[in-house]
């Protein structure tokens, strides 16, 4: 079971812990508002009021015993600074943090954060890739240079196998799996392609675009 500390229990924090709250997980929240503990409480193992800015405080939350320590703070970005470098200063395994923009990122990064999330950047593109071809009905970014597709199967596809199709060879894409009647299917070289199947791909973007004339 892995203990997650999340510092700022607004929306993005409550969202985060709800999740790693149904995937079993050990959540102590903090935040300066009573009324966000409040609203939290329901799904985390314990949450408590107070200013995640003061050292001491901080300390006597014993960092370094959680797994991961997430800033969620998204209106006070010199807070979230400060308790990012205090958190790594304390001996923090992992910190990831908010950020609201591109200049936020970068001084998160600088200043301990392991890793950072920023919300609206990450949704707004996943939304301009789903929504550029009809063709692509989901991705997980797994790098800047490569994510995982899910794509619709094109109709000069259907009744050739995967062999036949050769699409590593030709485009340097690789088809990891696809669904078939709402099951998935890890396809072999004889597997043939039918009429409503979702493939599963992965590869560069630009490798996709030409394997799919998009």
């Amino acid at each position: 079971m892995r203990s997650v500390l999340i510092i700022g229990a607004g929306q993005f924090g409550c969202h985060v812990a709800r999740t790693m709250s149904e995937l079993r997980c050990e959540i102590m929240a903090i935040d300066i508002d009573e009324q966000s503990v409040n609203n939290i409480m329901p799904y985390v193992t314990n949450a408590q009021i107070g200013d995640a800015t003061n050292a001491e405080f901080l300390r006597s939350l014993g960092v370094s015993d959680y797994d991961v320590c997430i800033v969620s703070i998204g209106d006070n970005f010199q807070s979230s600074l400060e308790i990012t470098a205090l958190l790594k200063e304390l001996g923090a395994a992992s910190v990831i943090s908010r950020a609201s923009n591109d200049v936020q990122e970068k001084f998160l990064l600088r200043n301990g954060a392991d890793e950072v999330v920023y919300p609206e950047k990450q949704s707004a593109r996943r939304l301009a890739i789903k929504l550029s071809s009809d063709a692509i009905l989901d991705f997980i970014e797994l790098d800047s240079d490569h994510s995982i597709y899910e794509m619709a199967m094109p109709r000069d596809w259907i009744g050739k196998s995967l062999v036949q199709l050769d699409v590593r060879r030709k485009h340097n894409v690789n088809i990891i799996s696809l669904k078939r009647n709402g099951k998935l299917i890890l396809p072999g070289a004889d597997t043939v392609m039918s009429d409503g199947d979702v493939l599963y791909v992965i590869g560069d973007m630009k490798d996709l675009r030409k394997c799919f004339r998009i």
